[in-house]
């Protein structure tokens, strides 16, 4: 499975919920809230440290440091060492939680919280495929989630859990095989109804409606094949979070898959100048791998193809630092298009090169008969 698609794994992000407090309280959050999305981490401490001083007894400052350590995470995938201090401080956030219901068994802040945390506990874990781990956590996080719902029937939000976990527990399975029998533990889902609750909440919501839009964006994507749909979402996330290299880059790749390569290239390349500019999260091997591959792929459809083997090479480089246990599509795309524009430029020798090493590598679309066909071709004209 994709590792960069955590989002679509159905049964784990959790509503954060914030109720009867004041408006002071409630300020602060959302302050906070804006500054994860923005990627704006120094100051999100700040403030969450903040609420945990002003209000020690509630669990949403520790529950928000602990989502900016999954933010971090969120921005490069591929970095594992940052689990580790994620999973302890959702910890702390569950023992708090705990504290508080051994006192109060009805309060509601302490059941979203610790569901929350169990969620994107596992939903890490499913990042990680461990697969049991991630559904044991769906299974205890889920009875507290509509446990506080029935207690706050009239709050949106929460019904953002409810349509992440309606929506993926009836797709996932399918798309996934070996998710199906894990289903057992769980209750079915109603894609139809999940949909229905996440536009809701990304209309409606108070201090959901960017992780529902977020959501909608992935899922009509990847699933529905909606792109005109989730283009819409991803354009109101760049508009509110313009520095954010997760959103950004979900534009670039929306306008690859309808077409507008023009209109990719240009996104990419404003990824890349952020890079530069050293914003956060925009200067990881993975974000300049995928930003490397779209710019080279526009050159090369503009027929530039010296610029366009720069940037394959460049992506060819990244992945090779990157791709560990398989080789990814940018890897095999980019050897296999830098073979193509050897060949063009008459450097058969290094042409061939290139084709034999897609051949070593897994099969990835119709890699392996493009190259065998390009091969058999500079044989025939005896190169």
């Amino acid at each position: 499975m994709n590792k960069y698609a955590a989002p679509l794994i159905f049964f784990f992000i959790i509503t954060q919920q914030v109720k009867g407090q004041d408006a002071e309280f409630d300020s602060i959050v959302v302050k906070g809230i804006q500054q994860i999305y923005s990627i704006e981490f120094n100051q999100a401490e700040k403030t969450f440290n903040k609420l945990i001083r002003d209000y020690p007894q509630h669990p949403a400052g520790k529950f928000f440091l602990a989502m900016l350590d999954w933010w971090r995470i969120l921005l490069d995938t591929s970095i594992e060492e940052r689990d580790e201090l994620f999973f302890e401080k959702i910890e702390k956030v569950i023992e708090h939680c705990d504290k508080i219901l051994e006192e109060d068994p009805e309060n509601v802040d302490a059941m979203f919280f610790k569901g929350g945390a169990i969620g994107f506990r596992g939903r890490l874990s499913a990042m990680r495929e461990s697969w049991l781990s991630a559904v044991d956590d769906g299974r205890e996080a889920l009875p507290l989630v509509e446990k506080a719902g029935e207690l706050d029937p009239d709050n949106i939000d929460v019904e953002l859990g409810f349509g992440i976990y309606n929506y993926y527990a009836s797709v996932i399975p399918e798309q996934y095989p070996i998710v199906k029998p894990l289903m057992i533990f769980l209750p079915s889902g109603d894609k139809e109804l999940g949909l229905k609750q996440l536009k809701d909440v990304a209309q409606n919501g108070k201090y959901t409606k960017y992780e529902a839009r977020y959501f909608l964006m992935t899922l009509l994507y990847r699933f529905e094949k909606d792109y005109d749909a989730s283009e819409e979402y991803s354009k109101m996330l760049n508009k509110d979070f313009p520095d954010n290299p997760v959103f950004e880059r979900w534009c670039g790749r929306i306008a690859m898959k309808k077409g507008n390569v023009n209109l990719a290239d240009s996104i990419f390349k404003s990824v890349l100048w952020k890079g530069k500019k050293l914003k956060s999260g925009y200067n990881t091997l993975t974000v300049k791998r995928e930003a490397n591959y779209y710019i080279g792929y526009n050159y090369r459809k503009n027929s530039r193809y010296d610029s366009a083997q720069v940037y394959f090479e460049k992506c060819l480089n990244y992945s090779l630092k990157l791709d560990r246990d398989r080789e990814s599509g940018f890897l095999i795309n980019s050897t296999l298009y830098i073979g193509m524009i050897k060949e063009m430029n008459e450097e058969y020798a290094a042409a061939k090169m290139y084709y034999e090493r897609v051949l070593d590598m897994r099969e990835f679309g119709n890699s392996h008969g493009l190259a065998e066909s390009y091969l058999d071709r500079i044989e025939k004209q005896g190169k």
